[in-house]
């Protein structure tokens, strides 16, 4: 009741809505359960949402909490339908998109450089001594973070006059069974990649229960590295090298962008996180044995 009669004397909803790609990612989860708690203290209320990484639900899901009073809406990613930004525009609703940075500065955003990232572990793998690099990606369409994350593996490797082979790049839905079917595609070309990079942590614990599998050692046979430094990561034996994601970090920022533009506060709205290379027992040097196929 209080609430309610508080809604009607302001005529304000006090409700911010996010779209999220997926319920079941525990990254999400994590920062929507930040955002959440800063929310809360403000005396918001959260609506979430899920698109499946579909553009076009994503469009739906936005007019559809706008139509019942979203004052704030938050996003994941930086690609998205212009009609969706057209949409926000002709509502004048403040808006913050997250794990990702705009370099348009066209938008609100707080989030970290995929590309970056991910560059320093590739760097990281290529001066242990690494020269044959398999990925494991989720599917890139419609995931601008896979894509960047897939590109500065690429432009590491070609900085380092390394390329990697088009057949030792696999997109596999991100799960422990995508992980463990993209590693066993990997092992059954001709050429054994010696280290495997996946673009999320949970890939990467599947990849090297395959390795197990298959008779094969991490880091002694392939080294498997991951994204996102879930607590898993460093629970696992081997400890699996990845970077962090500062997912609790974007939670609480895009909270506070969000509510500083509805109360009139004067808040930066461009705030880059660093995402730090966390080096763990799964990578070591090359072994000096020579290639030799899968046993």
């Amino acid at each position: 009741p209080q609430g309610a009669g508080r809604a009607l004397r302001s005529r304000r909803s006090f409700t911010i809505g996010a779209i999220v790609p997926s319920l079941d990612n525990a990254f999400f989860s994590n920062a929507t359960n930040a955002l959440q708690e800063v929310l809360d203290r403000h005396g918001y209320t959260l609506l979430i949402a899920s698109h499946r990484y579909d553009s076009d639900a994503e469009v739906r899901i936005t007019r559809s909490l706008l139509e019942r009073g979203a004052e704030g809406l938050v996003f994941v990613g930086a690609d998205h339908d212009p009609e969706m930004f057209a949409l926000l525009a002709q509502m004048a609703v403040p808006y913050v998109l997250t794990w990702a940075v705009d370099p348009s500065g066209r938008h609100p955003y707080v989030g970290f450089d995929n590309r970056a990232a991910m560059g320093r572990l590739t760097r990281h793998l290529v001066d242990l001594g690494h020269r044959q690099f398999g990925v494991i990606s989720a599917p890139t369409a419609g995931n601008d973070r896979a894509r960047e994350r897939v590109l500065g593996i690429r432009a590491t490797l070609q900085g380092h006059g390394l390329a990697l082979d088009p057949k030792h790049l696999v997109e596999l839905p991100i799960s422990l069974g995508g992980g463990q079917e993209g590693m066993k595609r990997l092992l059954d070309g001709r050429a054994r990649p010696t280290a495997v990079i996946c673009i999320n942590d949970v890939l990467a614990v599947g990849a090297i229960a395959q390795c197990r599998v298959s008779g094969l050692t991490v880091p002694g046979d392939v080294s498997v590295a991951g994204f996102g430094d879930m607590e898993i990561a460093a629970l696992h034996s081997p400890g699996i090298t990845t970077v962090r994601s500062p997912t609790l970090e974007m939670g609480r920022a895009a909270a506070d962008i969000l509510v500083g533009r509805l109360e009139g506060t004067p808040v930066e709205a461009h705030v880059e996180l660093e995402a730090p290379l966390v080096v763990r027992g799964s990578t070591v040097a090359p072994s000096a044995l020579p290639e030799r196929r899968r046993p």
